[in-house]
């Protein structure tokens, strides 16, 4: 196993799944609350519109998260349904930072027994 790739590919999926995470929180907690309970139109506009930033960056960014996590599941062998379950946390608020802290914590793990192996 390349120690130096996997690590990178671990941070290039890491930053992905909080962009990922926090955008889709904005849109679910604060854009959709704001276009359809506001009364007031001006907050109805600005939950549009952030409902419309916010879902197009999300929509393309999940893209890729899901190229990195491909990527650094292809690495370190996971199987195909941890990449299912990794992918389809990227859908749910909040739990794109479970499923992250999980993929770290595993990767992490993998790391060290191969460097404890070398030895």
């Amino acid at each position: 196993m390349d120690v130096k790739a996997v690590r990178g590919a671990l941070m290039r999926y890491q930053v992905m799944a909080y962009v990922v995470g926090i955008l889709l929180v904005v849109l679910i907690c604060i854009g959709l609350p704001l276009k359809y309970i506001a009364y007031d139109p001006n907050l109805n506009n600005l939950g549009s519109t952030i409902n419309t930033v916010c879902g197009v960056a999300h929509g393309w960014l999940y893209m890729i998260l899901l190229i990195t996590a491909v990527d650094l599941g292809r690495r370190v062998k996971w199987t195909w349904k941890r990449l299912i379950l990794i992918a389809l946390a990227g859908t749910v608020p909040f739990l794109s930072f479970v499923a992250e802290r999980s993929a770290t914590k595993d990767v992490k793990q993998k790391l060290a027994d191969a460097t404890v192996s070398v030895r």
